[in-house]
């Protein structure tokens, strides 16, 4: 692909990226992917996986319903090692406050047409007699799923290479805009240039209102059956509206292998790749609260991943305002493996000037410039 021009080039083969590059190839468009790594290798393989509709605000509905909608069209395709499991979330209640919130959680996903039921203290032990007892209840959405998303994202980029897109692994992007994209080594010309890079994404582009956030996860050894849903404690609602605070929240989910995923952390500001015991181990501290057999349970590996989170927790879809010839897919912060085919065909869309099936307007990033350059 040395010096070749393209009608889109990609920086970036995260899950992101690489649904985006199926995209445009399906369009018919002439598709180049960048990567420093491998495919998927960032915030992709460091995540949960979790296909969820969340509902912080309209916009966020918006994307992950809309999202989840086309994984769930695309899952007859998928290959198996991508391991696609709609297991459903339970949404965990430790006390009547917190059925609270579960209730308007209904009504907020019915009003919009998503499956979500109320669970009581024994309906609950019943779905899922792991968790410890005296639970107030919880709140069931049925369709949402798992899947391991290194894998999803090797399949999009397979499609697209089906279609004639070119994969450049290896290669560091030092500059790109004006529809160039230069590595150390060559220098590629394209009609649109998309900054897919997650947290890498405002060193290539100046301007970008990302910030990293880390995060650690931890899996088990194979016990199939132990849980059946992805259980998430309500309380991790509250901690991820916090911007600045590290915190750690009961999270579990169940794979295909009988492994179980154990999460979650948000640190802000820690630039180190390594596990922070301390963190780690109030992780796990918290997940056994809630499972209290966890304590019994072997470990195998812990690791940590950076997102790249954005000041209002939308992602930034479409064109950059200071170049029209550049386009941004970034900012998913920990709902990139969710929004990623939602993301890709709102970028097409803009990139064709055709209009999509959720408002756009949101995820537009000018609405971050303004700030920054009002700022």
């Amino acid at each position: 692909m040395s010096g070749a021009v393209y009608d889109v080039l990609i920086v970036g083969a995260g899950i992101v990226g690489a649904a985006s590059a199926y995209h445009c190839a399906r369009e018919g468009m002439r598709v180049a992917v960048i990567d420093k790594g491998m495919i998927g290798g960032g915030a992709t393989a460091a995540g949960m996986g979790h296909i969820v509709v969340m509902d912080d605000s309209e916009a966020q509905f918006a994307l992950t319903h809309y999202s989840r909608q086309l994984w769930q069209e695309m899952r007859p395709e998928l290959p198996n090692d991508v391991e696609y499991d709609q297991c459903g979330t339970i949404w965990v209640a430790a006390d009547e406050q917190e059925m609270t919130e579960v209730r308007r959680k209904e009504t907020f996903y019915k009003r919009r047409g998503v499956s979500a039921e109320v669970l009581n203290s024994s309906t609950l032990e019943n779905y899922e007699p792991n968790l410890r007892k005296g639970l107030a209840g919880g709140l069931l959405v049925s369709e949402d799923g798992v899947l391991y998303a290194p894998c999803a994202a090797k399949f999009f980029l397979e499609r697209a290479r089906t279609l004639g897109a070119q994969v450049d692994l290896g290669s560091t992007v030092v500059k790109l805009g004006n529809g160039r994209v230069i590595t150390s080594t060559t220098e590629f010309s394209a009609g649109i240039v998309v900054n897919a890079a997650g947290t890498w994404a405002p060193e290539l582009t100046q301007g970008l209102n990302i910030k990293k956030r880390k995060g650690h996860l931890l899996i088990t050894d194979g016990y199939p059956g132990f849980i059946k849903h992805q259980l998430v404690e309500l309380g991790y609602l509250k901690s991820a509206h916090s911007s600045t605070a590290d915190s750690v929240a009961f999270n579990l989910q169940p794979r295909r292998t009988g492994q179980i995923l154990i999460g979650s952390s948000r640190q802000y500001g820690a630039e180190e790749k390594q596990v922070d015991n301390e963190i780690l181990s109030a992780m796990l501290q918290r997940a056994r609260e809630y499972v209290p057999g966890l304590s019994g349970l072997s470990t195998i590996r812990a690791w940590t991943g950076f997102r790249a989170a954005t000041p209002d927790k939308l992602p930034l879809i479409g064109p950059w305002p200071e170049d029209e010839r550049l386009f941004l897919a970034t900012g998913h912060e920990g709902l990139g493996i969710t929004t990623s085919l939602g993301t890709a065909r709102l970028l097409v869309d803009q990139i064709v000037g055709r209009a999509s099936a959720i408002p756009v307007e949101p995820y537009l990033p000018a609405r971050t410039f303004s700030e920054h350059t009002h700022a």
